[in-house]
């Protein structure tokens, strides 16, 4: 039987992890837009991939379910990556939170119905989930584990008007949910873990380096141990370890990878003085 990768989100990100584990599988990439797609498709077919395509908006509980159906058609789902998001510059406070917290927790759950023995899956979160301060044990539980047809009632989550916010609650959120969901998944053999990327150089990061917080973005590249941006390789390698035969012994585990930032913020000099 086919062995399929299902990549949500055709961005840079989801397309370097994809080349780095779907050699002599089958790439089913879903996007909003069908031409971001379509666009992505055809450079993982020139570069010898085996590609199919779809739209999906993952805030759709019919339009994941469509997706699940799809990637059951072609044969079985062996690898999920979830790289798909909205960013503070991009979105109100109500569109991340259905997107990047209801979003994911639904792939997470009609993926997580079908995954291969064997299988691996991979979601994009983001360092801003790790500068959120400390949440209470409930309000931690809530996040991974209320029904996801009530996530977003949740009181910690009712009357958020800024962007960031709602964007670090979302990716602490898909952090603790991976956790829980690879309970679920370990009992069908199946694997997942996050991934928490800092600034990469993708559309979406230059959009938040243009926009009106570009400069506190610039300085927190200034002060990084790196000293710079990181690239889609950088995370493809990563997606790469965790959804392959060397890391069969990670599972619900969240990834920080950059730069420092995150140390710069609570411990360096983007530290609260």
């Amino acid at each position: 039987m086919t062995n399929v990768i299902v990549v949500v989100g055709a961005g840079s990100i989801g397309q370097a992890i994809a080349r780095r584990v779907s050699a002599g599988k089958h790439v089913l990439l879903a996007d909003l837009r069908q031409e971001n797609a379509d666009a992505a498709a055809k450079t993982l077919s020139d570069a010898g991939f085996d590609v199919t395509t779809t739209s999906v908006d993952v805030s759709s509980r019919a339009s994941v379910q469509a997706l699940v159906a799809k990637a059951m058609s072609i044969g079985e789902v062996f690898g999920v990556i979830h790289a798909a998001g909205v960013s503070p510059s991009q979105a109100s406070p109500d569109m991340i939170l259905k997107v990047d917290l209801y979003g994911t927790a639904l792939v997470l759950e009609q993926f997580g119905n079908v995954i291969a023995s064997g299988g691996a899956g991979v979601v994009i979160a983001s360092q801003s989930g790790h500068r959120l301060p400390p949440l209470t044990v409930e309000q931690n539980k809530a996040l991974a584990t209320t029904p996801v047809e009530e996530l977003l009632a949740l009181p910690m989550l009712q009357g958020v008007t800024d962007s960031l916010h709602a964007y670090q609650l979302s990716k602490r959120g898909n952090s603790l949910r991976v956790m829980a969901e690879a309970v679920r998944w370990g009992k069908r053999g199946a694997r997942i873990n996050t991934i928490s990327p800092g600034i990469i150089m993708t559309p979406l990061a230059k959009d938040e380096l243009t926009g009106p917080r570009g400069a506190g973005y610039r300085r927190m590249i200034e002060v990084s141990a790196a000293g710079r941006a990181g690239t889609p390789d950088e995370v493809g390698s990563v997606g790469a370890l965790l959804m392959g035969a060397d890391g069969a012994f990670i599972t619900g585990s969240d990834f920080l990878m950059d730069g420092g930032v995150t140390a710069a913020y609570w411990f360096g000099e983007l530290a609260a003085k």
